[in-house]
């Protein structure tokens, strides 16, 4: 099993999700960037995160594909955080967490941001993995099939 400081050279999918993506400060990126944020000081004022820290992470997110800077949309001298393919491809993992905390951590009836398809204004369904019948899987109907097994 690798370090925890190489967990992104191991044969497991999700320790190397987690060695890009697993710092809470780079999900809360991610999130705001789904939400539209784009400038360095609009993160800021969102997660109230100092200012080496969201560089950091930042730079992480670049360096991992995930954001792309580019020249500010409204022509100015400001560069702005877009998210990539690669970046885009993570809103099922924000959802997935998103519902769970809406199940898990809130209580019944407590407000709390929703997320909703905008064509019908109706809540996004709960996700759930299924199989190819569109059967719900549980996860003692899964395995992990390890290298050499």
């Amino acid at each position: 099993m690798p370090s925890s400081d190489n967990l992104s050279e191991g044969p497991c999918p999700v320790a190397r999700s987690v060695a890009v993506v697993g710092d809470r400060w780079c999900l809360l990126i991610v999130r705001d960037a789904f939400d539209g944020i784009r400038r360095f000081g609009d993160f800021q004022r969102s997660l109230g995160l100092a200012r080496n820290i969201l560089a950091d992470r930042l730079r992480r997110l670049v360096e991992a594909g995930i954001l792309a800077l580019q020249p500010a949309s409204d022509g100015s001298a400001y560069q702005e955080y877009v998210l990539t393919p690669r970046g885009e491809s993570l809103f099922p993992l924000v959802v997935a967490l998103r519902q769970w905390g809406e199940r898990e951590l809130f209580q019944r009836g407590e407000r709390h941001s929703v997320l909703v398809d905008r064509r019908t204004g109706k809540p996004v369904p709960f996700m759930a993995p299924a199989a190819k019948d569109g059967t719900v899987l549980a996860p003692d109907a899964t395995e992990v099939r390890k290298i050499g097994e």
